[in-house]
């Protein structure tokens, strides 16, 4: 008995050791690229890493809000993956933040390099260039995740804002405002739904109408303040959720075994399929903080028709001056 057990703690062992360097191969392989990165990392246990280099003409508005609500104890770095921006590394150079370019463009790539680089970070921040985050809403996030892992009967996955340009996010707003008749009045029969034939991401008149268009829907500024003065709530997504903005835990990154690298491929939502798909199969929940919503831009089809109504709409994106 004794030899047996002997046999199976050595067994087990050398498992283990071949499960590390598997581990070790595949991270090497899914964050092999050439690189520039300048660190200015504090080595703390929050990141984010926010996705840039493509939508510059947002950068003043989206970046003065970062700037504004983003918390001082969190790493920021900025990731341009396929591109090198001047632009960005300035920004990133006054504001004392990271910045990552990687030669490839491959977007799981990019974001599997810049969580490796913060070793230290055990909670991640991932957020879109086209994101227009509020007061408050990192915090919120947080304060989310921490009360649904300890005090709800879930475990989760990952934690994400309201959006209202979201498959998901955009029925809670309209049910939330009372809105759901004049949304299937002006476009379609309002569902839970995250897919490109749904108007919520094709429609460039759907998109503005959630910017305020027509006068039916608060800006993000507004419903977040009413929202955050309200008490505790979340709610779970049953459907793939647009990630333009979460809040996961290094360990599921990990778990997960980072994102999926494709060669020869922009690996565009490759990031999402995975994370979403991941949280499904293994019991882990898509929470919705419901007292904080930020504002996404557009879709891919709606870019064009948003990229014009921004221009002429300035105001609705900006930060409002306080009376």
């Amino acid at each position: 008995m004794k030899s047996f057990l002997r046999k199976f703690v050595l067994t087990k062992a050398m498992y283990q050791k071949l499960k590390e360097i598997r581990d070790v191969k595949r991270y090497e392989r899914a964050s092999d690229v050439e690189k520039i990165f300048i660190d200015r990392s504090k080595h703390r246990k929050v990141l984010c890493m926010i996705l840039a280099g493509y939508k510059t003409y947002l950068y003043q508005d989206v970046f003065e809000r970062i700037i504004r609500f983003i918390p001082d104890d969190i790493d920021v770095c900025l990731v341009s993956s396929g591109l090198y921006s001047e632009d960005l590394a300035q920004r990133a150079e006054k504001q004392g933040w990271s910045y990552l370019s990687t030669k490839r463009n491959c977007v799981t790539l990019a974001q599997n390099v810049a969580i490796r680089l913060h070793d230290q970070a055990e909670y991640i921040y991932k957020v879109d260039e086209d994101i227009f985050v509020t007061q408050g809403c990192f915090e919120t996030l947080m304060d989310t995740y921490k009360k649904v892992e300890t005090q709800e009967e879930y475990e989760v996955g990952f934690v994400a804002p309201l959006i209202p340009i979201n498959g998901y996010g955009h029925m809670r707003v309209l049910d939330k405002l009372g809105m759901k008749a004049v949304y299937r009045e002006r476009f379609e029969r309002p569902i839970y739904a995250s897919h490109p034939d749904r108007m919520i991401e094709n429609s460039g008149e759907a998109a503005k109408f959630f910017w305020g268009e027509g006068g039916y829907i608060p800006s993000i500024d507004e419903m977040n303040q009413k929202w955050m003065a309200e008490d505790f709530q979340y709610s779970i997504c049953p459907i793939r959720f647009s990630i333009g903005f979460v809040l996961f835990k290094r360990t599921l990154w990990e778990n997960m075994g980072m994102f999926p690298v494709i060669e020869d491929n922009p690996c565009m939502g490759l990031d999402e399929e995975q994370i979403c798909s991941y949280c499904i199969v293994h019991s882990k929940v898509i929470v919705v903080a419901e007292n904080t919503v930020v504002g996404h831009l557009a879709f891919g089809r709606q870019n064009e028709a948003m990229k014009e109504y921004y221009y002429q709409n300035t105001e609705r994106f900006r930060i409002p001056v306080q009376n």
